[in-house]
C-alpha cells in the first residue's frame, strides 16, 4: 500500500466529546440590516445569508470570555464525562484556527488552565476547519503506540472580531458586487467550543472505538480561501467544486476498503446548505443520517463537527457506526469512522 491510502487504529476509544455554545446569539437579520444600504446599492435580495446559506444565526462570546478560556472549559468538561483526570493525560492538542498572537501556542494557555501536569506534551495543530480530526489521528497513533495513555483535544473559535471587521468594509460605499462575494463566506462563520477524550479502548470497553478511515490532499486549491484576523477572502464556487471532487475521490477510494454507505450517521463539518446538499448528493448520502447544525450555529471552523458529534451522541447507540467527515480550506478532507 502507498502513502496513506487508509489507516487502521488498533486501540483508542473516544472516551467523551463535549461542547460549549457561545452565550451571545446573531441572527443574519441584524447582519442584513447592518449591510441593507450595500446590498439594496448592489441589487442583491434581501435576507441573503439565509437565502444562499441558510444560516439563521450564528453564536458570539459574550465580553470577558476569550476562546481559548472557552476551549478551556470544553476540555474540563470532556475530562469530567470521561471519568479521566488531567494528572492522567500525557498530550493535549489544540486545534484551533482563532488565535491572538503567533507565539506562544494557544495550547500552553488551555493546559495550565487544565491543571495538566509538567508530563503532558502540549502543542497547536492548525490546518483550517481539519484540525480536529487531525488531532484525534495523531492522538490515535501515539496511543496505539503506546507512547501516551490519553489525549485531549480542544478547540476554541471566536468569529466575532473578524466578522465585525467584514461587516465595516463591505459598509463601505466603493464596496462591488465581486467584494461582497469574496467575503461572503465569513458571513456564516460561527464561535464555539469543543473538546473530546482519547484512551486505549482495551481499559474502556463500553467506550467509542475509533476504526480508522482516509485523508486525501488536493492542495492545487490552496489559493481558493484564504483568511487572517481581519477577514476571509473566499471563491465560493471553486471551493464548492474543488472539496466536492476531493470528497468524492476519497469516498470512491476508500471503498474497497471501507463500507460506508450503510453508516448509522454520518457527521459532516457544517458549512451551508449548499454544501452540505451537494456532499448528499455526491456520495449517496441517506439526508435523515445526516446532522444539521449550521442554520443556527453557523460555520464553527474545526470546532463544528465535534459539536455536531456531541450534540448527536445522545441518540447514538452502542454499536452504531458514525462516520465524521471534513473538508478544510487548502484543500484537504479526511473521513473518520467511529463505533459507538
Amino acid at each position: 500500500m502507498i502513502g496513506n491510502a487508509t489507516f487502521r487504529h488498533r486501540n483508542t476509544a473516544l472516551l467523551s466529546v463535549s461542547s460549549v455554545e457561545a452565550p451571545k446569539v446573531v441572527s443574519s437579520a441584524e447582519f442584513d440590516h447592518m449591510l441593507a444600504p450595500t446590498l439594496q446599492r448592489l441589487k442583491f435580495p434581501p435576507n441573503l445569508l439565509e437565502r444562499v446559506a441558510g444560516i439563521t444565526h450564528r453564536r458570539w462570546w459574550t465580553p470577558g470570555t476569550s476562546f481559548d478560556d472557552a476551549a478551556t472549559e470544553a476540555g474540563a468538561k470532556a475530562l469530567a464525562e470521561s471519568g479521566v483526570a488531567a494528572s492522567e493525560v500525557g498530550l493535549l492538542i489544540n486545534t484551533s484556527v482563532t488565535r491572538r498572537s503567533l507565539e506562544p501556542s494557544v495550547a500552553v494557555k488551555i493546559h495550565h488552565g487544565l491543571g495538566m501536569p509538567s508530563s503532558a506534551m502540549n502543542f497547536d495543530v492548525a490546518n483550517a476547519c481539519l484540525g480536529f480530526i487531525n488531532g484525534i489521528t495523531l492522538a490515535a497513533n501515539m496511543i496505539d503506540s503506546g507512547q501516551i495513555k490519553y489525549a485531549v483535544i480542544v478547540n476554541g473559535e471566536d468569529a466575532q472580531p473578524t466578522q465585525e471587521a467584514t461587516l465595516a468594509r463591505l459598509q463601505r460605499p466603493e464596496t462591488t458586487r465581486a467584494d461582497f462575494h469574496r467575503e461572503f463566506a465569513t458571513l456564516t462563520l460561527g464561535s464555539g467550543a469543543a473538546a473530546a477524550v482519547l484512551g486505549p479502548a482495551d481499559q474502556h470497553p463500553g467506550a467509542h472505538r475509533i476504526i480508522g478511515g482516509v485523508m486525501r490532499a488536493g492542495t492545487e486549491h490552496h489559493e481558493l480561501c484564504v483568511g487572517g484576523l481581519d477577514g476571509m477572502a473566499t471563491d465560493t464556487k471553486g471551493l464548492l467544486d474543488g472539496g466536492l471532487q476531493l470528497v468524492v475521490d476519497a469516498w470512491r477510494e476508500a471503498q474497497p476498503e471501507w463500507n460506508w454507505a450503510s453508516m448509522d450517521r454520518y457527521v459532516t463539518h457544517q458549512v451551508s446548505n449548499a454544501y452540505t446538499q451537494a456532499i448528499i448528493g455526491a456520495i449517496g448520502l441517506d439526508p435523515d443520517k445526516v446532522p444539521i447544525t449550521f442554520p443556527h450555529w453557523g460555520n464553527v471552523g474545526p470546532a463544528s463537527l465535534p459539536m455536531t458529534l456531541a450534540a448527536e451522541a445522545q441518540t447514538l447507540g452502542t454499536g452504531d457506526r458514525v462516520l465524521c467527515v471534513g473538508v478544510g480550506s487548502g484543500l484537504n478532507t479526511a473521513m473518520v469512522e467511529i463505533v459507538w
